[in-house]
């Protein structure tokens, strides 16, 4: 009986361990959309009174929480019953990751501030409008978010199922489930930071008083408003970047061909004197993200070209929609 006990608790102790392990693994490739997560769902609540900013956050946290509901379980049945189509899905996931990368760099570049300076204008507007409707304002934010949640989710937990495909069922049960929890209480946790950032920098900033630790507190509330703004944009900045490394790498590990034409590349400069440790390290990256960025523009290029071939039928009455 003793015995039996001890071979018990040994394996709840590996399966503990294996679960700790593949979660940490997940949480670090999917940290790309973690950064990408926060910058969206931060950017979704822009716009909402301050005094509704976190029940807004709440309640797209609530909605999170339902979106892993049902991409979870889905995930589960994928591996249970189509392990085949776990490396399909892995592949589709880092393409939308790159397309998605190289999207928000050509929006950048090929569009003006002018229009997000004419939806900031609206979004104002709205507010100081004593006749819209601000639940209904609300309520669209919400929806919007909770869409743009679904889509980052399934991008988690697709990669975090890739990380899992050959461990036992249970460990899959497990890590995902982790990993659904741990990504929805950090991100809105941290967005919920995030969004009253401003406001903690502007309370700071208009203490009164005149004695040392009160002018620091105004220094802090200066600094944290001048912050706010560069934190957004660092944060958008990160989760490009980083979605070309997690999303070329997901396409060069499902590639033979690329993945060892990478692997033998790190080789040849690992000999390198001095640098080469560095270099061996830094090579593997940097041609993971130049496959994710030619990846992203090819995409791009044909989602364009079908966006224009259907304008162009819908201009000649719409049969080729």
């Amino acid at each position: 009986m003793a015995t039996s006990l001890i071979a018990l608790i040994d394996d709840i102790a590996t399966v503990l361990d294996d679960v700790s392990i593949l979660t940490k693994i997940a949480a670090r490739k999917t940290a790309s959309v973690l950064g990408d997560d926060l910058a969206l769902n931060a950017e979704q609540v822009r716009g909402v009174r301050a005094e509704r900013e976190l029940p807004v956050v709440w309640a797209v946290f609530k909605g999170s929480l339902r979106n892993k509901l049902i991409l979870v379980p889905t995930a589960l049945t994928i591996s249970a019953f189509a392990p085949w189509a776990i490396l399909p899905l892995l592949m589709i996931g880092g393409l939308y990751l790159c397309f998605e990368g190289v999207e928000k760099i050509a929006h950048k570049w090929l569009h003006h501030d002018a229009g997000a300076d004419a939806h900031h204008a609206e979004l104002t507007a709205a507010l100081e409008d004593p006749a819209v409707d601000l639940a209904v304002l609300e309520r669209d934010k919400i929806k919007g978010a909770v869409r743009t949640d679904f889509v980052l989710s399934a991008e988690i937990i697709v990669i975090t199922l890739g990380t899992v495909e050959s461990a036992a069922f249970t460990t899959q049960i497990l890590v995902l489930s982790g990993i659904a929890v741990i990504m929805s209480i950090g991100v809105y946790g941290l967005v919920a930071g995030i969004v009253k950032l401003d406001d903690a920098g502007l309370y700071l900033s208009q203490r009164p008083g005149a004695d040392a630790f009160v002018r620091l507190q105004r220094a802090i509330g200066r600094g944290l408003l001048r912050a706010a703004p560069l934190l957004m944009k660092t944060l958008s900045v990160a989760g490009t970047i980083a979605m070309f490394l997690v999303g070329g790498g997901i396409l060069t590990h499902g590639i033979p061909l690329l993945h060892d034409w990478i692997h033998h590349a790190s080789e040849a400069v690992a000999v390198l004197p001095a640098l080469g440790g560095t270099l061996s390290a830094l090579v593997p990256m940097t041609l993971d993200a130049l496959v994710g960025v030619m990846a992203g523009a090819v995409v791009l290029g044909l989602v364009s070209l079908v966006k224009r071939v259907r304008m162009a039928a819908a201009g000649q009455g719409g049969s080729l929609i």
